[in-house]
């Protein structure tokens, strides 16, 4: 009996590793830092759930000097959330190898997607995700975008917060699916913050969400560069949240334009 126990145990604790090895191994896969270019200012604060999880997000320099820009959240968390968003990653990071059209794009990454969901009855709602998927011109400060059923981007110009609400339905639900496409004309001294839905869905002990008025309310009051406010952002979460962890992942980006290369 003794023996029996001591291999369930020695089981139990390999399973762990494995898990904390598969979160290394994801923490790899996305970015360490922004990148840095002479017409913007990014940053990024990412908190997952549990070891593993699901949202996603990247900076990508493409061929012609524009940027691609992208942060998504695949149903669920955890474990299975963590394998359906590294297929996701993957393929845009292939997909963007040659360029892209973001319409296109996020169209051909939805009937990727189906291929999988298509296979079980039982799974396949796992196959899907919330996107919001831009290419942003440099010379022009020109924004082109797929908002596939994301949290709205908000835009800071002065005392003004501008929505850019959801263009299309989240990706993998539907084989023949049609994803609108979204134009955004930057200014220089503008505020793009990007961000997922654990953000304002963080609940503290007493069920109460952090929610989108919060969120708007500190965007216009927290000041400080890009990674300041980035932080106050995080810690005032944090407060909210009041000691409880969190239910669900948490990613935040901001990018900060100062003026474009013509």
């Amino acid at each position: 009996m003794t023996g029996v126990i001591a291999d369930r145990d020695e089981k139990r604790r390999q399973s762990v590793l494995d898990v904390k090895l598969a979160g290394e191994v994801q923490r790899l896969l996305l970015p360490k830092s922004s990148p840095a270019c002479n017409w913007c200012c990014m940053a990024v604060r990412n908190r997952m759930a549990d070891v593993l999880g699901g949202d996603f997000f990247d900076f990508i320099e493409l061929k012609d000097g524009c940027q691609v820009l992208f942060v998504g959240d695949v149903t669920g968390h955890g474990l299975h959330a963590s394998v359906v968003m590294s297929l996701v990653y993957g393929f845009i990071h292939r997909a963007t190898q040659d360029g892209c059209a973001p319409q296109a794009l996020v169209a051909d990454l939805n009937r990727f997607l189906r291929t999988f969901a298509n296979r079980t009855e039982r799974l396949d709602h796992f196959f899907s995700a919330t996107l919001f998927f831009a290419v942003i011109v440099p010379e022009t400060l020109t924004m082109h975008y797929v908002n596939a059923g994301h949290p709205a981007s908000l835009v800071k110009r002065a005392d003004e917060i501008i929505k850019l609400p959801a263009t299309s339905h989240p990706i993998g639900y539907f084989d023949e699916a049609e994803f609108r496409l979204g134009s955004f004309q930057l200014k220089a001294g503008d505020r793009l913050l990007l961000y997922t839905d654990g953000v304002i869905d963080s609940s503290n002990s007493q069920g109460e969400m952090y929610g989108a008025v919060r969120l708007e309310e500190a965007y216009r009051r927290l000041d400080g560069d890009h990674i300041t406010f980035l932080d106050a952002l995080f810690e005032e979460i944090a407060r909210h949240l009041g000691g409880q962890p969190p239910f669900d992942d948490c990613t935040g980006i901001v990018v900060d334009f100062h003026a474009s290369m013509t």
